[in-house]
C-alpha cells in the first residue's frame, strides 16, 4: 500500500531579527557653502551597501544620506541645500544564521533631528530601525489518495488552502516629463524636491501584472532673474504599466508591496530652449507574493480491516486566506507657530509611523502618529522662511473578522491625503487621511500522515473482540472511531444498523458483527 501525496507550496520567515540604533555626528559646513542662519527642511534615507552573514549574526554596512535646506543671510542664494552621509556598520544577532544564508535587510529612518551648533556646524541625530530576515520556500506533502490492494478504511478532511504560487522581487521603471505652467519663471536651480507614490494598485492578469497609481511631485526652486524668485510647484502624474509575471493568472491573490528606489530628477529645456521642463526617472522596487487558493481533500486517518495499519504523522502549519482588507481614518489637529508669523504656506508633507499593533476582537488595533512638516514664508528680512513640525497621534481599528494573535499580517500604512491651511498668522489647521492595508492568513494546524506501516493482525487482540455485540453509543463517539475499534468498515456499520446518516446520539444502540 502506498500513499499518493500532493505538494503544498508554502513560504515562511525562517529567522527574523529587529534592531534599533542611533547615529549621531557633527558635520561642518563645506567652505564653498555660506553660513547657516536658520534650518528649514531635512530628510534622510538609509543606504545599505553590504550584508555579511556570519554564524548566528549578520553585519550590515551602509550610510545615512541626509539632505538639509537652510537659509543664509549672505549674499547670493537665500536658500541653500547641503547633502552628506553618516556611515555605519551594525551587527545584528540572528540565532541560526550561517554564512551561506541569503539575508535581506530593510532599514527605516524612524527619526531625524538636525540642530545648529553654530553657523558653520550642524549636529545630526537619527534613530534607525533595521529588520533582517531569511525567507524560504518549502513544500508540505499531504496524502490525497491510497494505492494498493489492502482493504482499508480512510477518511478525508476538506481544507481551504492558500499556496504560494509566485515569490520574487522585480523593478518597474518610470520616465515622465512635466512642463511648468506659463506663469511660472524659468528654473535657475532646484532647491528641494519631494516625490511620493499614491493609490498604487496591482492586478493579476494572464502571465502579467498591471500596475497603476500616481506620482506626487513637489518642487521648490529658484527662478531665473536678478532676484532669483523662490517658487513652489506641485503636480500629480498618473502612471500605468505592465510587468511580465510568468505563471500568474486571473483569480490569484496578490500581496504586492512597492516603494521608491532610485530617483533622478533633471531640468530640461523646452522647445524654445528655456529651462522649463522637469524630467523624472524613477525605479520602483517591488516585492511580489502571489497566492493561489485551492480546496483540497487530504486523508486524515486510516485503519485496516484485514490487516493492522499504523500511521506516522507530523505536525504542519498550513494556512488559508482570512481577509484582504483596507481601511482609512481621518486625523485633524492645529499647529501653533511660536516663532514669528506666517504669511504664506509653501509646502507640507507627512509620514505615518505605526508604533503599535495588537489584535482585538474582530480586528487589529493600530496606534501611532503622523509626522507633519510645514514650510512657510514669514515676511521677515533676516529670516524669510520658517519651518514647523508636529506629531499628530492616531488610533484606528482595522476590521478583520475572526482574527487571532498568531494570524497577524504585515500592515502597510501611508498618508493618502494631507491638507494644511492657515487659520491666522500663528496657527494652521491640519487634516489628513491615513490608509492601511494588509493580507491576513489564518493558521491551520494539521497532523499530516507521512508514512503507513502495514502488519498482520494481532491474533490475541482479535480473539478478545466479541463476534457480535450491542454497542451503546457514548458521548464523542462516531461511526469512524467505532469502526476503527472493532476493525469493521464504516459502510458495514451503516448497513447493519440501517442508518440514513452518520449522526449518532448518546445512548443509541448499534449492532456490531465481527468480520461483517
Amino acid at each position: 500500500m502506498e500513499l499518493v501525496k500532493r505538494n503544498i507550496h508554502m513560504d515562511r520567515i525562517k529567522v527574523q531579527a529587529v534592531t534599533q540604533f542611533t547615529l549621531e555626528d557633527d558635520v561642518n559646513i563645506p567652505e564653498n557653502k555660506p553660513d547657516v542662519t536658520t534650518l528649514n527642511l531635512e530628510k534622510g534615507e538609509l543606504i545599505i551597501d553590504e550584508i555579511r552573514p556570519a554564524t548566528d549574526s549578520v553585519t550590515v554596512r551602509g550610510s545615512l544620506k541626509f539632505v538639509v535646506l537652510y537659509h543664509t543671510v549672505e549674499e547670493g542664494s537665500n536658500l541653500v541645500v547641503l547633502e552628506g552621509r553618516l556611515p555605519f556598520e551594525e551587527r545584528i544577532n540572528m540565532q541560526g544564521v550561517v554564512p551561506a544564508d541569503a539575508v535581506t535587510v530593510d532599514g527605516e529612518v524612524e527619526d531625524l533631528t538636525i540642530n545648529m551648533i553654530n553657523s558653520r556646524k550642524l549636529n545630526i541625530q537619527s534613530l534607525v530601525t533595521m529588520t533582517a530576515r531569511i525567507e524560504e520556500l518549502y513544500d508540505e506533502e499531504a496524502p490525497v489518495a491510497i494505492q494498493g490492494d489492502e482493504k482499508v478504511e480512510y477518511r478525508r478532511m476538506p481544507l481551504n488552502l492558500a499556496q504560494i504560487a509566485i515569490c520574487k522581487n522585480d523593478i518597474f521603471r518610470l520616465k515622465e516629463e512635466v512642463a511648468l505652467p506659463s506663469n511660472y519663471p524659468n528654473i535657475f536651480q532646484i532647491l528641494w524636491n519631494n516625490i511620493s507614490l499614491g493609490d498604487v494598485e496591482f492586478k493579476v492578469m494572464e502571465e502579467k501584472l498591471t500596475i497603476s497609481g500616481d506620482i506626487h511631485l513637489f518642487l521648490l526652486y529658484e527662478g531665473e532673474g536678478e532676484d532669483h524668485p523662490c517658487r513652489c510647484f506641485e503636480t500629480t502624474l498618473p502612471f500605468s504599466g505592465v510587468l511580465e509575471c510568468h505563471g500568474c493568472r486571473e483569480g490569484m491573490l496578490p500581496d504586492i508591496r512597492c516603494h521608491l528606489g532610485q530617483q533622478e530628477l533633471t531640468v530640461r529645456p523646452d522647445f524654445d530652449g528655456e529651462e522649463r521642463n522637469v524630467g523624472l526617472e524613477l525605479v520602483l522596487d517591488i516585492g511580489i507574493r502571489i497566492y493561489e487558493e485551492e480546496n483540497l481533500e487530504i486523508i486524515s486517518d486510516i485503519y485496516g480491516v484485514s490487516r493492522e495499519i499504523n500511521t506516522v504523522t507530523h505536525k504542519a502549519q498550513l494556512r488559508r486566506l482570512l481577509s484582504k482588507v483596507t481601511g482609512k481614518t481621518k486625523v485633524t489637529d492645529h499647529i501653533h507657530v511660536n516663532d514669528g508669523t506666517v504669511l504664506q504656506l509653501l509646502h507640507s508633507e507627512g509620514t505615518v509611523a505605526l508604533e503599535q499593533q495588537s489584535t482585538v476582537e474582530n480586528g487589529i488595533l493600530l496606534q501611532g502618529s503622523v509626522q507633519v512638516k510645514v514650510m512657510y514664508i514669514t515676511g521677515e528680512d533676516e529670516s524669510p522662511y520658517g519651518c514647523t513640525q508636529a506629531q499628530i497621534p492616531y488610533q484606528y481599528t482595522l476590521e478583520v473578522p475572526d482574527i487571532a494573535p498568531e494570524d497577524m499580517g504585515k500592515i502597510h500604512a501611508e498618508v493618502e491625503q494631507l491638507q494644511v491651511t492657515m487659520l491666522d498668522s500663528e496657527e494652521m489647521d491640519v487634516k489628513a487621511v491615513l490608509s492601511f492595508s494588509t493580507v491576513v492568513f489564518k493558521n491551520v494546524p494539521v497532523d499530516l500522515i507521512s508514512q503507513v506501516n502495514v502488519s498482520e493482525l494481532d491474533n490475541s487482540k482479535m480473539s478478545n473482540l466479541p463476534g457480535m455485540v450491542i454497542y451503546m453509543v457514548k458521548e464523542g463517539d462516531n461511526l469512524w472511531n467505532i469502526g476503527k475499534k472493532y476493525y469493521i468498515p464504516v459502510d458495514s456499520l451503516r448497513e447493519l444498523n440501517a442508518l440514513d446518516s452518520d449522526e449518532l446520539k448518546t445512548g443509541q444502540k448499534l449492532l456490531i458483527v465481527k468480520g461483517s
